[in-house]
């Protein structure tokens, strides 16, 4: 079992975006998926509600704040949908559980400006596993210059970003549908599926 966090202590970042078409593409593989929400608004579980099931099969369950407890380990790959506001020691015991941890970010002052001390806090529990952890640049095209604020901001975290993810509609039509742009027909997301090669690389190196 390997299994990747989705984390920012913001709430609108693209966390549940992420998770679930981090899901939908490992299913898509013929992997055993399941997803944990640990929010309580269970956003993910509510996609996974309207899931086609003919569709590559996604398994998932409230975690209840209980990561270390409860991840399935007969499962190929667990995503892990974390709450907004994750900190402390929260934040340390989930770090510690999985293998992977994937930061959604959106280039905006904002965004930035709350997601700071979360950053900095994980630099401090990464110190020697800095592979473990690596951003994802939320709706916006790397020739930007928000792309060029956002890596500006990210030199004083020494954290990597391993893919921009463009602004679309395809991500909430398909999430409408409880799906993703990696499920059939593939042809109509061609260009976002390619957005994401470098962080599936990333993850399954």
């Amino acid at each position: 079992m390997r299994a990747v966090l989705v984390a920012n202590p913001k709430g609108g970042a693209g966390k549940t975006t992420l998770a679930t078409n981090l899901s939908g593409h490992f299913a898509n593989q013929g992997k055993v998926t399941t997803l944990c929400d640990l929010d309580r608004q269970q956003s993910a579980l509510r996609w996974m509600a309207f899931r086609d099931p003919s569709l590559p099969a996604v398994t998932g369950y409230y975690g209840g704040n209980q990561i270390s407890l409860s991840l399935p380990r007969e499962a190929d790959w667990v995503v892990v949908d974390a709450p907004a506001g994750l900190q402390g020691y929260k934040l340390t015991d989930y770090i510690r559980a999985v293998d992977r941890v994937v930061v959604p970010l959106v280039p905006s002052v904002f965004d930035m400006a709350a997601t700071e001390d979360f950053l900095n806090s994980i630099r401090s529990e990464i110190r020697g596993q800095r592979a473990k952890v690596a951003i994802v640049a939320m709706r916006v095209d790397p020739r930007t210059r928000a792309a060029a604020m956002l890596e500006e901001f990210l030199k004083h975290f020494d954290l990597p970003i391993v893919a921009y993810l463009r602004n679309t509609q395809n991500y909430v039509n398909a999430a409408a549908a409880g799906a993703t742009v990696f499920d059939p027909p593939r042809a109509r997301n061609k260009k976002d599926v390619e957005q994401w090669r470098t962080l599936l690389e990333w993850l399954e190196n």
